[in-house]
């Protein structure tokens, strides 16, 4: 699913943007992030080391603004039928979610953040370390750390570099 969602979005806008500017958008975007930004670069032809820098600006840097401003984004979201079941919804999965961080605090959030599947990364470990109030100067470095370690592992899987290490 990310692979055609960041394959439409590269078609869309290649032509009309900078690679740089497509691959730091979709690293932004909720459920691609920097999974389908690295996609993307590699699509467009972008070295790894600025694709690699690329994608984790462009995921974390609406990390502190969910961290500070959900909550009221959910209140304003809860006065429509439509936009409270959207919060609904999601408060129901980050619910799920957040038992992982209360058994393995911590590391529960690193771990949330840095493994590269749906489901997790930056939107939703910074929703999930919201949601449970914990304080930014917590849950920002760890989130920060995840973004790394998966920027990372997304790396290794989408330029090819796994290969040098499993054979």
């Amino acid at each position: 699913m990310i692979e055609v969602l960041t394959d439409r979005l590269v078609g869309i806008f290649q032509g009309t943007l900078p690679k740089e500017l497509i691959i730091f958008v979709i690293s932004m975007l909720p459920i691609l992030e920097l999974r389908g930004g690295m996609i993307a670069a590699k699509l467009l032809g972008v070295s790894l080391g600025k694709a690699f820098a690329i994608c984790y600006i462009g995921n974390i840097v609406p990390i502190p603004f969910i961290l500070l401003f959900i909550r009221k984004i959910f209140r304003l979201l809860s006065k429509t039928k439509a936009g409270e079941k959207v919060v609904r919804k999601l408060e129901s999965s980050s619910k799920k979610k957040e038992e992982t961080v209360l058994r393995y605090k911590r590391l529960g959030l690193l771990a949330l953040v840095a493994v590269p599947l749906p489901g997790t990364g930056g939107w939703t470990g910074a929703l999930v370390a919201a949601l449970m109030d914990l304080r930014m100067r917590t849950s920002l470095p760890l989130i920060a750390l995840g973004v790394l370690i998966a920027d990372t592992i997304m790396a290794l899987i989408s330029y090819g570099l796994l290969g040098i290490f499993i054979k």
